[in-house]
């Protein structure tokens, strides 16, 4: 971590991978969308703590009022992990991973709802295809397209990429100068309990799943909860904004590499072409704004 401040390009890539074996691990722990979401948090808190400890020694505590922004921010961040974690059930792990990224163009359009901020001409005419390749990445116009139920996992993944959107727009409320790791402790620490509260009524909470799920779920919380969110956090700020887009872009690509290697989950043709036009899209929007970065739900 002390280092990456001075290779980012390399600090985003292993933190972009990093965030992308979260899919694979959730999938191959076999837990419930509201266990496997609380552990991912709960089991990165011991990592974070230290951390967050040693960040309050040097750089000042969080304000109540951050600390307030931090735990809304991870009740919308519970909802994303749920919502995610049943589309990685429904659709396969890569393209759900794919499906999230739909929030670049969620976040603006939450910011002329609430800001009354106004689309850029490049905004509006992107929005139609990455409307389109979210149509058909979730196989929405064909039959035997991958996933066990792809329609079903594309309305989660979707639902999923807007509470991370409002997830996003909340940390934005919290200010710029917010202590990061201290934040993002509050944020798990909140999605940790909501995850367990909201997973008990909707596809059940198992509070002992096992040495084997456990296994995966701890792996997901390093490499992505911790690991990788940390890397692209101190890189990634740090790149020009069209090569930190290209490099995050290693997360849905990774994911759908992981999943078709280690699951055996292959897209179709309509599939991959809708990958290619979210993941386009994606790029290009975030390419011609700066937008900070945050913890993915992947």
């Amino acid at each position: 971590m002390t280092a990456s401040p001075s290779r980012p390009v390399l600090a985003t890539s292993v933190g972009a991978l990093g965030v992308a074996t979260s899919g694979l691990f959730v999938a191959l722990s076999a837990t419930s969308p509201g266990t496997a979401s609380f552990f991912r948090c709960v089991l990165a808190l011991p990592l974070l703590t230290p951390l967050a400890l040693a960040e309050r020694t040097s750089g000042g505590r969080i304000s109540p009022v951050q600390t307030a922004w931090a735990a809304t921010a991870g009740a919308l961040f519970a909802a994303d992990a749920l919502l995610w974690t049943q589309a990685i059930y429904e659709v396969g792990v890569g393209l759900s991973a794919v499906l999230v990224n739909t929030q670049v163009v969620m976040v603006p359009l939450l910011a002329v709802v609430i800001d009354r901020e106004t689309l850029s001409r490049r905004f509006l005419v992107i929005l139609p295809v990455i409307i389109a390749g979210t149509l058909l990445t979730g196989g929405v116009f064909e039959t035997g397209a991958t996933g066990s139920s792809p329609v079903a996992g594309t309305v989660h993944a979707v639902l999923a990429a807007l509470c991370y959107s409002g997830f996003l727009f909340l940390l934005r409320r919290g200010g710029p100068d917010r202590p990061l790791v201290q934040s993002y402790s509050i944020i798990m620490a909140s999605a940790a309990v909501f995850s367990a509260v909201v997973g008990s009524m909707w596809g059940g909470f198992d509070a002992a799943p096992g040495w084997g799920p456990l296994g995966w779920l701890a792996l997901t919380a390093v490499c992505g909860q911790v690991l990788g969110w940390l890397l692209v956090a101190v890189g990634s700020p740090r790149l020009r904004v069209e090569v930190g887009s290209a490099l995050l872009l290693l997360t849905p690509v990774g994911a759908l590499l992981l999943g078709a290697v280690a699951l055996g989950e292959v897209p179709s043709a309509l599939q991959i072409l809708g990958c290619a036009l979210v993941l386009g899209s994606a790029y290009l929007v975030a390419a011609s704004s700066r937008r900070e970065p945050g913890p993915d739900s992947g």
